[in-house]
């Protein structure tokens, strides 16, 4: 009796163990982001960016009660990064009374399948057409 109660635990751990690979090594492999891990790091810091234009533009807003130019956040030390753009992205503020919109676009024609990504006053990164 003893020894069918460790057949049943081993054949238990062996089949967690093929889920386990199942759903996390045979998917992932699959994944763009295990099969791209450059463009993966350079998607999270031009996300990382958006957020960073974005909250610069709250606190500039706040304190001047108007949005500010990419360059104007720059010069007045609103934010640190030092060139707009990272990776082959390229990132442009639009600012209007009601709001801002910061867009990082990435050049199609050297990165083909590469993502444009947008951030507004609602703090969300959403992709942008």
């Amino acid at each position: 009796m003893r020894g069918l109660g460790q057949v049943v635990g081993l054949l238990v751990v062996v089949l967690i163990t093929g889920l386990v690979y199942k759903f996390y090594f045979a998917q992932g492999s699959n994944s763009a982001a295990v099969a791209h891990p450059v463009q993966t790091i350079n998607t999270v810091g031009v996300k990382s960016d958006l957020l960073s234009i974005a909250q610069a533009e709250r606190t500039y807003q706040a304190e001047h009660g108007s949005y500010a130019s990419f360059d104007e956040l720059v010069s007045g030390g609103a934010i640190t990064l030092r060139k707009s753009g990272r990776d082959g992205y390229t990132y442009d503020v639009a600012t209007s009374a009601e709001g801002f919109q910061v867009t990082a676009r990435c050049p199609a024609a050297t990165s083909p399948g590469c993502t444009n990504y947008v951030i507004d006053q609602t703090m969300e990164v959403q992709t942008a057409p």
